[in-house]
């Protein structure tokens, strides 16, 4: 399942039903990323509406064909967000735990310099749009042909 939305996420729920959804599964890892407190007062998302869902399509299927995973979900939140509140879910079902751990690493690493959303930290001195930095952009790179999990 791929979302994206303005809606608060709701991560048991979500979880409960992907799970549910993949009863045959052996292993379901995840991850939530949150917006960070420390001097944030408010984290705006924007996106594309078609052309951001078709990206986070496009990532779950290479993440799909690469890892031996069952399944994976998706949903990211866009408009304002206070500090605390869920951004993102992503999670992966597989036979085994490390093809589940290492697709939601992979997703991740993926969604961060590759999807196209545009944030923007609200602070009280002003607000700062927010790029993928050189250690997102390395995280990333591991997985070119030649990188540590390029393989797996």
């Amino acid at each position: 399942m791929i979302h994206v939305t303005a809606e608060a996420i709701n991560p048991a729920a979500l979880l409960a039903a992907f799970s549910a959804a993949n009863p045959h599964a052996g292993a379901i890892a995840s991850f939530l990323g949150k917006v960070r407190g420390d001097g944030v007062e408010a984290l705006d998302l924007d996106h594309h509406p078609t052309f951001t869902a078709a990206m986070i399509e496009r990532i779950a299927a290479d993440a799909r064909a690469r890892f031996a995973i069952a399944d994976c979900l998706i949903v990211h939140r866009v408009g304002r967000l206070l500090p605390g509140a869920p951004i993102v879910l992503v999670a992966a079902a597989s036979s085994h735990r490390r093809a589940a751990f290492d697709a939601v690493d992979y997703l991740m690493d993926r969604l961060k310099t590759e999807a196209p959303l545009w944030k923007r930290e609200v602070r009280a001195d002003g607000t700062q749009w927010i790029e993928a930095r050189p250690s997102d952009l390395a995280d990333r790179a591991r997985w070119d042909e030649g990188g540590d999990h390029a393989d797996r």
